[in-house]
Parts: C-alpha cells; sequence; structure tokens
C-alpha cells in the first residue's frame, strides 16, 4: 500500500468487481458509504457469475432487499427481504459456476463468510460489507475499514468526499475511472488533499471480465496471480 496514508471511498457492492477491488485494495483505509441513496441498478445488492470458460456469458445474483424508505432509502437501511432465501441462492449459484475452478477453496472461504453474514443479520450493507472483506482478506489486504455514517461532512458530492479522506486521516483520495467524471478536485486541494486515478486491472480488458464479480478471478487464478494483477496497477 501507499505511503503517505490514501483511502478509497465506495459504496458496498456485492462481491465487487475487479476495478472496485483493486481501488480498495491499493487504499490503506475503504470508507464505506452507507449513508447515500440506495440505487437499484447498481451493484449495492447484486454481482455478476460467468462460468470459467466465458466471462461474458453472466448473470446476475440478486439479494432482495426491503427499502424502509422507499426510494429515499439509504444503503445502511436496507433489510433483506428474505435472507433464507438469499442465503440458499448465493451457495446454489456460486457452487454451479465455481466449484470445478482451480482455485476453488479459496472462492469457497469467501463465500462461507458471506452465507455466515447472512444467517446473522438482516442488514444489507452488513452481507455486502462482509463480501468485500473477504475477498480482500483473500489477497492479504491489511487496511482499515470504517462508515461514511460514523463522520459529519458535507452533502456536496465532491466536497463530502474530500471531508471523508480527511477525517479518516488521509493525504490521498483515490478515484475511480466512474467518480472521475463528476469529481471536482477543488475541494481536496481547498483542504491539502492528493487526487489520484488509479486505472483498472489490466485483467478487465478482456472480454467480461470488466463488469463480473471479481470471484470469477479469484476462482481462476487464485489468491497469489489475483493479487499480483492487482499490484500492477500504478500506485500512488
Amino acid at each position: 500500500m501507499a505511503d503517505p496514508r490514501c483511502c478509497a471511498v465506495h459504496q458496498p457492492n456485492f462481491f465487487p468487481r475487479l476495478s472496485t477491488l483493486a481501488k480498495i485494495f491499493h487504499a490503506d483505509v475503504w470508507v464505506v458509504l452507507d449513508d447515500v441513496q440506495f440505487n437499484a441498478r447498481d451493484y449495492q445488492h447484486r454481482a455478476r457469475l460467468a462460468p470459467l470458460g466465458d466471462p461474458s456469458a453472466q448473470r446476475w445474483l440478486t439479494v432482495p432487499v426491503h427499502r424502509p424508505r422507499g426510494r429515499e432509502s439509504r444503503i445502511g437501511e436496507l433489510l433483506l427481504a428474505d435472507p433464507e432465501t438469499s442465503r440458499r441462492r448465493v451457495e446454489r449459484l456460486v457452487h454451479q459456476y465455481y466449484r470445478r475452478a482451480p482455485h476453488w477453496a479459496s472462492a469457497r472461504d469467501a463465500v462461507d463468510e458471506v452465507l455466515t453474514a447472512l444467517a446473522l443479520t438482516d442488514r444489507v450493507a452488513d452481507v455486502t460489507e462482509v463480501s468485500t472483506r473477504a475477498l480482500l482478506a483473500q489477497l492479504g489486504w491489511r487496511g482499515d475499514v470504517v462508515r461514511s455514517s460514523t463522520f459529519v461532512k458535507s452533502d456536496e458530492r465532491s466536497e463530502r468526499l474530500a471531508d471523508l479522506t480527511r477525517c479518516v486521516g488521509a493525504a490521498t483520495y483515490l478515484c475511480g475511472r466512474g467518480g472521475a467524471r463528476y469529481l471536482d478536485e477543488a475541494p481536496f486541494l481547498a483542504r491539502g488533499l492528493a487526487v489520484h486515478y488509479p486505472p483498472p486491472p489490466e485483467l478487465t480488458a478482456r472480454e467480461g471480465l470488466r463488469t463480473v464479480s471479481a470471484l470469477w478471478a479469484l476462482a481462476a487464478l487464485g489468491p497469489d496471480a489475483l493479487r499480483t494483477h492487482l499490484s500492477a496497477a500504478v500506485a500512488v
């Protein structure tokens, strides 16, 4: 990880994609963005699975959710609509897709943590955070994880990100390609902070690997090879 301290701010995604995992992997701190509005079209409660031999042939693995405040519900407020059904679905589909993978044991260990979480909590953010932590643990990541809801910060998007970066004692904010489209660097500069735009892993150039869950790469390549691919990205 980089020195000085850097952070990534990202919503908890369910078994996140390679680009999301790589950004967090390069950070010293992951700020889980749990107090923004839930987006049902995003990856906050679902992931794409794909066969080992054809990562472009994808299907959704979705955890149905209940929004206590309707469309105004924030990520941290979401509840699992049917935890037991979700647990069975996750176990069945992941086993179906990856049980014959050369590194199934590593993928299974990560998935088992999520199955345990599904049995212990009805909070979607808890489960999705565990799914990311489990993948990071397989890669040997030893960073810190905090939730944005525990901090006081601005409501304006870029101001909020700059505030969160400063709150966790980071000097650099890691911004992905998606965030780069809307990020205003001025609030960071005003606080004496830097912004870095790490490129996505080269693996994502392969058809299908930009959108499929990083579970595919963990099962197909194994933790060591995946760590090498993620580490190859330009750091701060």
